[in-house]
């Protein structure tokens, strides 16, 4: 199994087996980063402005991970282990969301090959079980209860915040 730079799982064997369209990739199938961030790396800026800005895999034949600049990070709206949604509680800097980026894939030009950085979201506690070694992230999970009852006590905040009432308050009265 794959392990970040500390030595922990990161609970895949292949990171790639999870990872996506590329985040710098727009709908017209060029290089953001090539186009808007040049200054990152000059050289494969100057490289795609030759090619109009074409994505490196978009070439027949070609692969997201024949680009050195491939990045593939979470929307972070689900648990990919147990697929527990994420809700945000606006205006609380104290609430830890219930959703964390988990790195399969540390992105790095260090080295002979590039790596690339692949992420994915997971509930905190899933993370926590694959990082103790508890889990992977392809077993088959249901929310943990706890997180479970996270969710449903924001839901109830935010239905709150709304001002929202049940049939059965507005009934009562």
């Amino acid at each position: 199994m794959e392990q970040t730079p500390t030595g922990t799982p990161v609970g895949v064997d292949d990171p790639y087996d999870y990872a996506g369209r590329c985040d710098h990739l727009t709908s017209d199938g060029h290089c953001r980063l090539a186009r808007e961030y040049a200054d990152r790396d000059p050289q494969f800026a100057r490289e795609r402005a030759r090619e109009n800005y074409d994505c490196v895999a978009a070439a027949d034949g070609c692969e997201f991970t024949d680009c050195p600049h491939y990045s593939s990070t979470s929307d972070g709206r689900e648990c990919s282990r147990c697929g527990l949604e994420e809700i945000r509680i606006a205006h609380d800097e104290a609430a830890r969301p219930l959703l964390e980026e988990h790195h399969l894939s540390y992105g790095s030009r260090d080295g002979p090959e590039p790596t690339h950085e692949i992420t994915v979201s997971l509930c905190r506690w899933c993370h926590a079980k694959v990082h103790n070694s508890f889990a992977r992230i392809d077993d088959d999970a249901s929310p943990d209860p706890e997180a479970i009852a996270a969710r449903e006590a924001r839901r109830s905040k935010e239905m709150d915040e709304f001002g929202f009432r049940s049939a059965r308050d507005r009934a009562d009265e």
